[in-house]
């Protein structure tokens, strides 16, 4: 296994944890696209929601716009060099509820489909020799091009809700190379720790 690097956040303000390693790994089910190590970030308000509950949420698709956190900025957590960008799949609609159960059945041909399938709008910063991947950006979004580079808190983009998402979030992973279908995922830490689920990390803007 490889070593255990650190990173920045790659964001500011209030952000729920969501799909720890602190809690198991694989973090996200499975070893597939070197996820074991994943992570993932929900923008919240100040009450930890990240959008308004009604009957809707509950049975119903929503827009992704619904969501306070749609459009945050989404950070450079390491000193690197961009080696992959993705940037024109659309945002859908959110699921929470009754819609999710049946979003989540849709997720093994998403699988299938492969990495921009799953990640949706990306990018890829190579550092060290590992490859920080950020995804579920914002079509459009995104600020920064192959061979750019970076340093830490240099804007990438805004939080979308692209690819295999149930609602606006980041994503967050570290590999051992620039082929996803063939890294091996490498363990990370956040500013020297890694918070659990349900966790609010709160950076200062």
């Amino acid at each position: 296994m490889a070593a255990s690097i650190d990173l920045a956040y790659p964001f500011r303000g209030r952000w729920l944890t969501q799909n720890s390693p602190a809690n198991r790994v694989p973090s996200h089910g499975t070893t597939l696209f070197a996820t074991s190590y994943a992570i993932d970030f929900v923008p919240v308000d100040e009450a930890g929601r990240s959008a308004p509950v009604t009957l809707r949420s509950f049975l119903r698709p929503e827009p992704p716009e619904r969501f306070g956190g749609f459009g945050r900025a989404v950070l450079a957590p390491v000193e690197g060099v961009v080696v992959a960008v993705h940037d024109t799949e659309a945002d859908h609609a959110a699921y929470r509820g009754l819609p999710s159960v049946a979003y989540a059945l849709t997720q093994r041909r998403r699988a299938r489909a492969g990495w921009i399938a799953l990640a949706g709008n990306h990018v890829l910063i190579e550092s060290k020799g590992n490859v920080v991947a950020l995804c579920h950006l914002q079509r459009g979004s995104v600020l920064v091009r192959p061979g750019q580079a970076l340093r830490i808190g240099d804007v990438l983009g805004r939080c979308g809700n692209s690819g295999n998402s149930t609602e606006p979030h980041l994503h967050l992973q570290v590999i051992d190379g620039r082929d996803v279908g063939r890294a091996r995922a490498v363990p990370f830490t956040l500013a020297g720790s890694m918070p659990r689920n349900g966790d609010i990390v709160d950076v200062p803007e």
